[in-house]
């Protein structure tokens, strides 16, 4: 690689663990160098050579660092971004970005005038379920579309520890959890939508924020998008469900990279991101006859790894990065309405 660029971890929970560490240590463009552990010390377990500061402050001023990957909880983003951005570094935030677009617009406006530059983590463009979905669209085999439906499901009834997802504070609940992957997912493939309606939900026991919502996004020639998320689903619906002139196209969600990288799997590793065998998306088209014929769709891997890649070549080369900024705020429009 023509340049390494040093790289700070604010978290080593499991999104640093599983979604970042891995790749960063994977690629040959970046060097994992430090890491924010404010208590326990577990990083160097898995990465000898990584520098571990106590405070925010302190890591922020090394340096020799250049990119910052800000992975802590969602109320953070704003005030730890703008913080990495005033210390001359680049950023890449977890979703959701902000809170608010008010706070992600003054934060790009930052970036500009520093000249550096912002990165939002929407590892979800790069499931192998949704590239399948892509494929199908881009193919054009169903036609003109005129319904999607795009469900991320779990059966949790039982509050779980995270505060910041759990109570009631900026950015909290499974709509800016959840939606923020779904929204970011619908807008990649159809843009800016029309308008849109949202109906939020609370059904677990004691809970304090959103475990259910479905947002509705309506698109012009009259394509309409349902996105929906619930914590008590015990029997999972399909992921992906498409319905155009000429047929349908159905997928259940069976991206296998986040159980691989927990099971201590590398990115590297041959069998990484493939999907389980049965797990095909069913392609059912109409013939000019109205005879139904039905395909097995067999996804490509997935690719978390490009979406590092994207981030290396946008600092090395100015290549675009695919998550675009008109695309968070239009996102984070629709999480705060």
């Amino acid at each position: 690689m023509e340049k390494v660029i040093k790289t700070g971890l604010l978290a080593y929970g499991m999104s640093g663990k599983v979604f970042h560490a891995p790749f960063l240590d994977a690629h040959p463009g970046f060097k994992l160098d430090a890491i924010l552990e404010r208590n326990q010390k577990k990083a160097a377990i898995d990465y000898p050579n990584l520098k571990s500061f106590d405070t925010i402050d302190d890591l922020l001023n090394d340096e020799s660092l250049e990119l910052i990957v800000i992975n802590t909880p969602n109320f953070t983003h704003y005030d730890y971004a703008k913080s990495a951005l005033q210390k001359g570094k680049h950023i890449l935030v977890e979703k959701p970005f902000t809170a608010t677009a008010a706070q992600a617009k003054e934060l790009f406006e930052l970036a500009k005038q520093l000249d550096k530059k912002i990165f939002v983590y929407h590892n979800r463009r790069w499931d192998s379920d949704f590239n399948a979905v892509i494929d199908i669209i881009e193919s054009g085999v169903l036609g003109k579309l005129n319904e999607v439906h795009i469900r991320y499901d779990r059966y949790r009834p039982a509050i779980g520890p995270k505060r910041f997802k759990e109570e009631p504070m900026p950015a909290s609940g499974l709509m800016y959890d959840l939606g923020s992957h779904l929204i970011d997912q619908a807008i990649s493939l159809f843009g800016k939508p029309l308008s849109h309606y949202k109906v939020l939900g609370k059904n677990r026991k004691e809970t304090q924020v959103d475990d259910y919502f479905c947002i509705h996004l309506n698109y012009a020639d009259s394509v309409n998008v349902f996105l929906h998320a619930n914590m008590l689903v015990a029997a999972m619906e399909p992921g992906f469900v498409l319905h155009g002139e000429k047929g349908s196209f159905i997928k259940a969600r069976a991206d296998t990279q986040e159980g691989q990288l927990l099971k201590n799997m590398k990115p590297t590793d041959s069998q990484y991101g493939i999907e389980e065998i049965g797990s095909e998306g069913v392609l059912t088209l109409i013939d000019e006859e109205g005879n139904k014929n039905t395909t097995l769709i067999t996804s490509g891997k997935g690719r978390y790894m490009e979406l590092f890649e994207s981030i290396y070549q946008s600092l090395t080369h100015g290549e675009d990065f695919p998550v675009k900024e008109e695309q968070v705020l239009w996102q984070l429009e629709i999480l705060e309405a």
